[in-house]
């Protein structure tokens, strides 16, 4: 069986596909791990050589070939950022307009409503001439939000029947969305050695830039797959904020602890790296959450 290396684009997984049909072993390769191996210039026939140099590499990473279910089911994840992305603007542009007028409205998708009543208020007092302008940016903002509940319905949908995305609902600050996200966009748990190797996949890791034998952590690395680990980060952060109802943020735990001694940013990272462990051994040996007290 022949084996043909690509890297990483856009019609990759297709091709992919199309070409293991023919009876070829695929793998596909990174571009961030190619992309060493380009000696100098950027053409086909350097990048042609780095791709065969760098599959020869015994540790080389491969990405296995995504089916098209995968790539279907995670089309709703892409296509609600996007629509996010949008809401948010027209809302910027929104209360940065009113705010010529006068019209100060706090910061948020939550304060939407706000600005729209400002708009549609016949004693609102502004200019006759901006309302139907104005009008057009509330009709989109509308049209964007009965959108994303659309979205949103079908992704709980899916969460209910998919039996992963159910047992990781099980782990505090993880909800139909983010269950069904790390369901259908994260590699099989096959492909990790060990529970921190998918945090690092993610990009919750520190970068280190070590030498002379003294390790120097510095940031996160922010690699891997970017919607998941805002995601994750997302659902710690929830968890944080409903503190007071979690037995594991309780005083004399380990998230409590973190809580007093070090700043918020930081122990929101560092839940959400603890949650990405808890998911991959979820996924990787079955069954559900317990909670340490619980387990005890």
């Amino acid at each position: 069986m022949h084996c043909r290396y690509e890297s990483l684009w856009g019609g990759a997984h297709f091709w992919g596909r199309e070409i293991g049909k023919l009876g070829h072993e695929i793998r596909l390769i990174p571009p961030a791990y190619v992309k060493p191996f380009v000696k100098r210039q950027k053409n086909d026939m350097a990048d042609a050589e780095a791709i065969c140099e760098a599959a020869t590499r015994p540790t080389m990473r491969f990405v296995p070939v995504k089916s098209e279910e995968t790539q279907g089911a995670a089309m709703v994840f892409r296509i609600r950022e996007l629509l996010i992305r949008q809401r948010t603007q027209a809302i910027n542009a929104l209360r940065g307009h009113l705010g010529e007028f006068g019209k100060i409205v706090p910061q948020g998708a939550a304060n939407a409503s706000k600005l729209i009543a400002i708009v549609e208020a016949p004693e609102s007092g502004l200019p006759a001439d901006a309302i139907p302008t104005l009008m057009v940016l509330v009709a989109a903002l509308m049209q964007l939000e009965a959108e994303i509940g659309k979205l949103d319905a079908e992704i709980e949908g899916r969460a209910r029947k998919n039996e992963v995305a159910r047992r990781l609902m099980t782990v505090p600050g993880i909800g139909p969305l983010i269950a069904t996200a790390l369901a259908v966009l994260a590699p099989p748990p096959e492909m990790f050695r060990k529970a921190r190797d998918f945090a690092a996949w993610l990009g919750l890791t520190p970068r280190q830039h070590s030498t002379g034998g003294k390790q120097r952590l510095g940031t996160t690395t922010k690699m891997g797959e970017r919607s998941l680990r805002r995601l994750l980060i997302i659902g710690a952060n929830s968890a944080i904020i409903k503190r007071h109802v979690h037995a594991a943020a309780r005083p004399g735990t380990w998230l409590g602890g973190m809580l007093t001694r070090k700043p918020p940013m930081l122990v929101r990272v560092a839940l959400a790296n603890k949650m990405a462990r808890i998911v991959w051994a979820l996924m990787a040996r079955g069954g559900i959450y317990q909670s340490p007290t619980a387990a005890a």
